[in-house]
């Protein structure tokens, strides 16, 4: 039998299990990725680990997310980032060299090759070719400390694209056509593949932006083919000798398959608040919008910026209506601006960011009250946005370029002849942004700012575990409510204690005052529990609020690890409809926990109620010695010091 792309990269890197869906392997990873919101806390871990260098083919440090400097706090993260990069063997891509996965893709991504990133949206350079897989912090630090990385074998679903897309669609048509279909959840445990004759017709970036969404249907990660367009493109990028051709076997075969018609796509918007409320443009146009934000890691390449000019050229943006603009790297930025096309940007009105995730997470450009934000972006959850009330619809760039001028939604097809972009045959090529780590030799000293605490670290499981119940939340909660990431958050990344005043502020402004009161509860939580960013600050912040345990109907993958490597258990319950047998305030025991998770069964008995609910523990042999050991820290230091000895 032969093998898809997925498998065959997974055999070469397999440390141990195989290849069974379901069956945890574990696999070596060969690169890994961190921006400055997650990198603090991977990086104190790192040192936790007491490592003398990192043990990757190579490493990349980006300054990408907390930009706006309005107090001491980012600048000092960035410069303790800065210097454990350099004594520690990691590249630094300093603040304004660009998005991670935007740089990332452009200048280190190696068809074949293993990535792991501290960013959910990791899988873009599948994209390449790469197998990238976004990961809790925690992970990312262990890889870089030479540690595999374990995982549930996933299913590989075959993604067929046939046929070419018509003018006005686009690549981001394509996987909102995905989410429409399959829902936010509807790629947990699973890696979409993607083959066919419609893969050629689509560029690197295109594909990229496909494999970048992915994250939102909840996929371990989405890979498309390494063929004569990955060539064209590595070799504009001067990394030709980073080719390598990867294709499945003409026998390969997949768990699953869709078949997508490209050719009978239409362009597609999410409507708020979830990227899977997907509608044909044709079906909400004439919505009256206040903001357009272009850019992010979804859709800021050069090429989506030549689009976005055409359309704008000679052209005004709607008095009404504020447009944004976020390259995604410098390398576009610069290009934009010796083709002339930012100037096209610039006299329609438009206004220039950083080249920076920027408002995608929060970061500035906050919608008006209640207004209604179009923006290319690749997550709409409510109050993501910074406004709580904003109405935030998903777009290409096309169908954003042409609302922010007639300032309603507006499907580009009525607008004439859709103009022609291709990709340049030669990319500007400048690293010096991107600094290289010092000497083995070299003395770095590493620097501490004021608002870098220490990390939470949990104790071992004990036998009972009991609790209020702090907060029952719905399905598909995301990190987003768990801890938000805006502007005013962001900065206290790296202070837990501080962060943990916000933690569910979204939903219930006084959770973390009952939390404290009653020295820890338990959360309950309905489908897809953790759905979203990879922010391990989701689990940190309700290990140092004295959670121990989250029972929920189903949780999303990393989110899940990640309350495992913080000490935190995740429940599951049996049966879907106990979820209603329980309120906030009950008090809830659960006895025998250690037994419990190693029979993958339990009885949460909810004392309040007088109840007995069924619940399951779905955890691995080494999960299960992970909560044994109070977590992926505490387990790795005690290792560490068994083999030192």
């Amino acid at each position: 039998m032969g093998y898809n792309i997925a498998q065959k990269i997974l055999l070469e890197h397999l440390v141990e299990g195989s290849l069974k869906p379901g069956e945890e392997i574990a696999i070596k990873i060969d690169q890994t990725l961190t921006q400055d919101a997650t990198g603090t806390m991977a990086y104190l871990q790192l040192e936790a680990m007491g490592i003398d260098r990192v043990k990757t083919k190579r490493s990349v440090a980006y300054i990408d997310h907390n930009t706006l400097q309005t107090g001491f706090e980012n600048a000092d993260d960035h410069k303790f980032i800065a210097t454990v990069a350099k004594k520690y063997g990691i590249y630094y891509s300093k603040a304004g060299n660009g998005i991670c996965h935007q740089v990332n893709l452009e200048r280190f991504a190696v068809p074949g090759d293993t990535l792991l990133g501290s960013d959910s949206h990791t899988p873009t350079a599948g994209g390449i070719g790469c197998l990238a897989i976004g990961a809790g912090g925690l992970d990312v630090a262990a890889a870089m400390a030479g540690y595999p990385y374990y995982l549930k074998m996933p299913y590989i679903v075959n993604v067929e694209l046939k046929g070419k897309l018509k003018p006005w669609v686009t690549a981001k048509d394509v996987i909102l056509e995905l989410l429409r279909r399959l829902t936010v959840k509807g790629g947990v445990g699973k890696i979409f593949e993607y083959t066919g004759e419609g893969v050629k017709t689509l560029s690197v970036h295109e594909r990229a932006t496909i494999a970048n969404m992915g994250a939102e249907l909840g996929a371990t990660t989405s890979i498309f083919p390494s063929d004569e367009v990955t060539y064209e493109f590595l070799k504009a990028q001067g990394r030709e000798s980073d080719f390598r051709e990867l294709k499945p076997d003409e026998d390969a075969k997949y768990d699953e398959k869709i078949v997508i018609d490209l050719s009978k796509l239409e362009p597609l918007v999410a409507m708020p608040h979830s990227p899977d409320n997907v509608h044909p443009i044709s079906e909400v146009k004439g919505m009256k919008v206040d903001q357009v934000a272009i850019g992010s890691c979804t859709n800021s390449s050069f090429k989506d910026m030549m689009l976005v000019a055409k359309i704008l050229r000679g052209r005004t943006v709607h008095p009404d209506v504020s447009l944004v603009i976020s390259p995604g790297s410098r390398q576009v930025l610069t290009m934009m601006t010796e083709s002339g096309i930012l100037s096209d940007i610039i006299s329609a009105g438009a206004r220039i960011l950083e080249c920076t995730c920027g408002p995608c997470i929060g970061m500035g450009q906050a919608p008006g009250s209640g207004a209604v934000s179009v923006r290319t972006f690749n997550r709409n959850f409510k109050g993501r946005s910074g406004t709580a009330d904003a109405q935030v619809i998903l777009a290409s760039p096309a169908v954003a370029a042409v609302t922010a001028i007639n300032g309603v939604l507006s499907d580009p097809r009525e607008s004439g002849e859709m103009p022609e972009v291709s990709e340049p045959k030669q990319y500007y090529i400048n690293d010096n942004m991107i600094i290289p780590p010092a000497g083995e030799k070299e003395k770095v000293e590493v620097f501490y700012g004021p608002n870098i605490k220490p990390i939470p670290v949990a104790s071992k499981v004990g036998d009972v575990i009991e609790g209020q119940v702090l907060i029952k939340v719905e399905d598909n909660i995301t990190t987003d409510h768990i801890i938000p990431g805006t502007a005013k958050l962001l900065p206290l990344r790296s202070n837990i204690p501080a962060l943990s005043e916000y933690c569910f502020s979204i939903i219930d402004k006084e959770f973390a005052k009952r939390a404290k009161s009653v020295d820890g509860g338990i959360i309950v939580g309905g489908e897809n529990y953790g759905q979203g960013s990879s922010r391990e600050h989701a689990a940190l912040v309700p290990l140092y609020l004295g959670i121990k345990v989250v029972v929920a109907k189903s949780f999303a993958r990393i989110h899940k690890d990640n309350l495992v490597n913080y000490g935190i258990l995740p429940a599951l319950f049996e049966n879907g409809m106990d979820y209603e047998k329980i309120e906030e305030g009950d008090h809830l025991l659960l006895e025998d926990v250690k037994e419990g998770i190693k029979r993958g069964k339990g009885v949460l008995k909810n004392v309040t109620k007088r109840l007995e609910i069924p619940i399951s523990f779905d955890l691995t042999k080494r999960q299960i010695n992970l909560l044994l050991e109070g977590g992926l820290l505490n387990y790795i230091k005690k290792n560490l010091g068994e083999d030192q000895q």
